[in-house]
């Protein structure tokens, strides 16, 4: 799996001009599901960025987790993330698990994630989405479950 983390001030989604989700201070994840995936990868993956340290503590260092500060959290589905652009100017797409799996693995994380977060918002999986935010910092991570210790 893959995601990019985004501090953000405050985001939100958009289907047909309509908002679907929004979250406060905390993070938008950008979420992607790769062909192989499995519900460890989902429960590694909600782990880590559980406890990221990447929020401000009293002194203003990046010293808290989203848990510690009471951050919210923005999950938009995103398959993109997995898009392979080596080859010519198309992107392949061939990485990201078919949709079927892309979504139970998709809402999976989002559930690991609601077990934690007393806020959990998401996207519409599949849609065409609109995706407003005010990045914190900017402050922006990304993770890939296959580049992640044990």
């Amino acid at each position: 799996m893959r995601a990019v983390i985004q501090r953000v001030k405050q985001a939100s989604v958009s289907v047909e001009g309509a908002v679907v989700g929004s979250c406060g201070r905390g993070y938008l994840v950008l979420l992607g599901v790769g062909a192989g995936d499995t519900r460890k990868e989902a429960e590694r993956l909600w782990s880590k960025v559980l406890n990221l340290r990447i929020c401000a503590d009293d002194e203003g260092k990046t010293n808290r987790s989203i848990g510690e500060v009471s951050g919210e959290l923005l999950v938009v589905s995103q398959f993109t993330l997995y898009a392979d652009c080596r080859r010519g100017r198309r992107p392949s797409f061939t990485g990201a698990a078919d949709p079927e799996t892309a979504q139970r693995l998709y809402e999976e994380f989002v559930s690991l994630a609601r077990q934690d977060i007393a806020r959990v918002e998401t996207g519409v999986f599949g849609a065409d989405m609109d995706v407003s935010l005010v990045n914190d910092g900017p402050f922006t991570i990304v993770l890939d479950t296959d580049e992640m210790a044990g």
